[in-house]
Parts: C-alpha cells; sequence; structure tokens
C-alpha cells in the first residue's frame, strides 16, 4: 500500500495549530502531512487590508507543490472557497480533494462585505450559527483565545474558475455540522458555497455527525477517513 501526502487547510480564524490532533494520528498512519497557515492569520498583528482570495489560493497551490504531489488535499469551512480554485489552477496535482463541513464554492461567501478583516464572533454567538456538538469547554475557550480575523477580501471575493479538469477530480464532502442530504438539499438550492457540487462528475459524501470542527470533536475518525482517501491499495 502507498500512503499519498495530505495537506490540511484550516477554516476562518485558524492557523495550521488546528489539525494538530488529526496530523499526529495521520503521521503516526505513515502519511506526510501539511498544515497551513493562510495569508493574513499568522497573527494578530498580520496585515490582512492587503490580502486577497488569489493569496489563499497561491499559498494552498504552494504547499500541494511542495508537498509532492499527486496530493489528497483537505480544506474546512470557509477554505473551500480557495480550495476550489486550486483545483482549477492545478487539478493533475490532486489525487483526491476533501471538503470537511464545506463545498466547493462558486461565488463568494459574502459579496455584501465591506471591511477588512471578519473577527470571530462571540462564543454565545458562533453558538446560535453554528453547530458545537462534542466541543468541550477548554476546546472553545483555546478557539476564542487563538483566534485571528479573517481577512475581508478573501470572504467578498470569489475565483475565477476556467479549466475544467477540475470536474474530474475526485472529491469527498465530509458532513458533520449538516447531514450530506442537507448538503444535497443546499445545492440544489444554488447557494454559492456549494456550488461547484452540481458540477463535479465524482463526488461522494460520508456522514460524521458531530460539531462544524471535527478536528477537534472526532479527530481520530475524521483522521481514519482522510488516511483511507489517502491510501492506495494498488
Amino acid at each position: 500500500m502507498s500512503k499519498m501526502p495530505i495537506v490540511l487547510v484550516p477554516g476562518f480564524w485558524l492557523g495550521a495549530w488546528a489539525w494538530d490532533d488529526v496530523a499526529e494520528s495521520l503521521r503516526d498512519a505513515g502519511h506526510e502531512v501539511s498544515a497551513l497557515t493562510l495569508p493574513g492569520l499568522e497573527g494578530h498583528d498580520s496585515d490582512r487590508g492587503s490580502v486577497t482570495l488569489g493569496h489563499h489560493v497561491e499559498a494552498i497551490c504552494e504547499a500541494v507543490e511542495s508537498a509532492g504531489p499527486p496530493v489528497v488535499l483537505a480544506v474546512h469551512s470557509g477554505a473551500g472557497a480557495p480550495g476550489y480554485a486550486v483545483t482549477d489552477r492545478i487539478p493533475e496535482a490532486i489525487a483526491h480533494m476533501v471538503y470537511v463541513d464545506t463545498g466547493p464554492a462558486t461565488g463568494p461567501l459574502d459579496p455584501d462585505f465591506d471591511g477588512d478583516e471578519v473577527p470571530m464572533p462571540p462564543l454565545s454567538d458562533l453558538a446560535d450559527e453554528e453547530n458545537l456538538d462534542g466541543l468541550t469547554p477548554e476546546q472553545l475557550g483555546t478557539f476564542r483565545d487563538r483566534a485571528i480575523p479573517q481577512p475581508g477580501s478573501a470572504v467578498r471575493e470569489s475565483a475565477r474558475l476556467t479549466n475544467d479538469d477540475r470536474l474530474d477530480v475526485p472529491t469527498t464532502v465530509i458532513c458533520t455540522g449538516f447531514t450530506s442530504q442537507e448538503y444535497k438539499d443546499a445545492v440544489e438550492a444554488g447557494y454559492n458555497f456549494v456550488g461547484g457540487l452540481k458540477e463535479l462528475r465524482n463526488v461522494s459524501y460520508i456522514d460524521l455527525p458531530t460539531s462544524h470542527w471535527p478536528m477537534w470533536s472526532r479527530p481520530d475518525e475524521l483522521a481514519a477517513i482522510l488516511s483511507e482517501l489517502a491510501t492506495d491499495d494498488a
């Protein structure tokens, strides 16, 4: 069996640290793992006003190429937008694309947002907007303390998709905060954040009921799924 490299990209407000537990399990399983901190999210003093969605796309492309493609690329939450653009840019480098409680966005996540950065909301507001099932108070406290505002341009911009080869990249959606049926319903309703699921030709869904942040609430199970997708039995 051969083990493909795995590249992990966190969602809004997070750095590479968010994947620590999953990355450790994957390395124990024999995978080479790279986790990213996207531009503008390195620290509170980082320049976010000049960071664009294109910078995030380029950073992921560089990580994929450095990892030694073809790779399994796993993107979480808001990273679904630049992640899909990467499959348009370098589809031949992606052996398998994984969307962790997110989808391949075909439009801006918030086109009307006009600020330089999007701060993480208070935990009480976050609980109203997202599934927090399985997260401990300690994990939520760490999230709050380590969260970095998201660059505003990465939220209001969208990538130009021109390469139809992206449509044949094998794709899996790991559904955690929402069920696979809810994701399929969102596709049929025309939501931008999952727009690519309507055009991709090789998509599978895996239900893993837990929070929107499964790398914390079910890290071992998430790592096992990623490891299986990144293992070639041939």
